[in-house]
């Protein structure tokens, strides 16, 4: 009788245990995950040499690129899936310069930005840098106070892939007056940005919102020859939004190269 009756308290305090164990599981389901205090970015470190196709510790998983926030928007996560439009703020990220430094598109926030999507291989790029075209519109947009970044996306392995070292080569050569030249060579940014072409443009306001992606102009040749004769879009929308007026035209079909990247 005893025995019968020490084998109750025993069931019954393990059912208490169970509905317990229940509770506290179910509390920690239920608790919010704490917030983030800082402001995740996009990180890659472009390699230096071009003989190697392994991948390194360094590079981002998907995982790690979907933690991205809108510039300026510290905390609030976005998908990566997600492209950057007209009117919404852009997705920062960080890249590795041809000065071998760091560069976070956060960093220049409170500015008007350029991006430019390039390949130093590809026609239609000649098309500006040879004529000097291109290096004069960012001599005079930084010379306002603009910061102009220069993309390369192009994979290891593909038409225009440029190491660190030759990015800096070819910036010295043909005088670039960029703020910074970028490398992007797994396609991560220019993927994020929707870059179809080389150039494809966009431009940024000082609120980090996007206020025009497209092409440079409506010469969609790549004979030098078109461009005294073409409209600028981009130094056009810049110009209407530092005058605080709307900007006219705020998307064009890009033109140019098709972006190099790995899955081309």
């Amino acid at each position: 009788m005893a025995s019968h009756f020490y084998m109750q308290k025993m069931i019954f305090a393990a059912l208490c245990l169970g509905a317990a164990l229940s509770i506290t599981v179910l509390a920690q389901n239920a608790a919010p995950a704490p917030a983030s205090t800082n402001e995740p970015a996009l990180n890659y470190v472009a390699p230096k040499n071009t003989t190697s196709n392994s991948s390194t510790t360094n590079q981002p998983t998907l995982g790690f690129v979907q933690n991205i926030t809108p510039m300026g928007a510290a905390g609030r996560l976005v998908n990566a899936h997600d492209l950057v439009t007209i009117g919404k703020p852009v997705l920062n990220f960080k890249l590795l310069g041809g000065d071998d430094q760091f560069h976070s598109l956060g960093d220049y926030y409170g500015k008007f930005i350029v991006l430019e999507w390039t390949n130093p291989q590809c026609p239609f790029v000649h098309k500006f840098y040879d004529s000097g075209t291109m290096q004069k519109l960012q001599k005079e947009e930084t010379a306002k106070g603009v910061v102009w970044l220069r993309i390369n996306s192009s994979a290891q392995g593909h038409e225009g892939f440029q190491s660190v070292d030759d990015l800096a080569a070819y910036v010295k050569e043909h005088n670039v007056a960029a703020t910074q030249s970028l490398l992007d060579p797994d396609g991560y940014v220019g993927h994020m940005y929707g870059a179809r072409t080389t150039p494809h443009m966009f431009v940024i306001n000082p609120k980090g919102v996007l206020i025009y992606a497209g092409g440079i102009d409506n010469a969609p040749s790549p004979d030098p020859a078109t461009i005294a004769t073409a409209t600028n879009y981009v130094t056009t929308a810049l110009d209407e939004a530092m005058a605080a007026k709307p900007v006219t035209k705020a998307t064009a079909p890009p033109y140019g190269c098709s972006v190099k990247y790995a899955s081309n």
